[in-house]
């Protein structure tokens, strides 16, 4: 893996923002509209996966980073399970049901590989360079 000298470049933190936005696209919908506790919910939801990811690489080391990662992929769990209320309450189709929840899968699949990656590779993280 290349070295990576900020979040923004990180392939994990890119799409985290996408769900991100799709999320904040949906919710603007007239059922949330409505429903503002799922609402802020499932924002913040997505919010924290990607400010986990960026939260954990600004820290300069790999257990802290794996620690928020750790975080970051529970809350791509938790946008997962919300989008199946907003299913239910027909606040969502089904194809943008389909299309948000392959992206919150794809963040936690990518957010695993990553964390995966740094507990493997036996580099603690820049603050403990000597």
């Amino acid at each position: 893996m290349a070295t990576i000298y900020r979040f923004e470049d990180l392939d994990a933190w890119k799409i985290a923002r996408e769900l991100t936005r799709d999320v904040y696209r949906i919710t603007q919908a007239d059922g949330f509209s409505r429903d503002f506790a799922l609402k802020n919910q499932i924002r913040k939801a997505s919010v924290s996966v990607m400010s986990n990811i960026a939260e954990g690489f600004e820290r300069d080391g790999n257990r802290e980073f794996c620690n928020f990662l750790s975080i970051g992929k529970g809350s791509a769990g938790e946008v997962r399970s919300q989008l199946y209320v907003a299913l239910d309450q027909e606040y969502v189709s089904r194809v943008e049901f389909d299309h948000i929840y392959s992206k919150a899968q794809e963040s936690g699949r990518v957010i695993a590989g990553l964390s995966n990656y740094l507990k493997q590779s036996g580099y603690s993280g820049n603050k403990f360079r000597r």
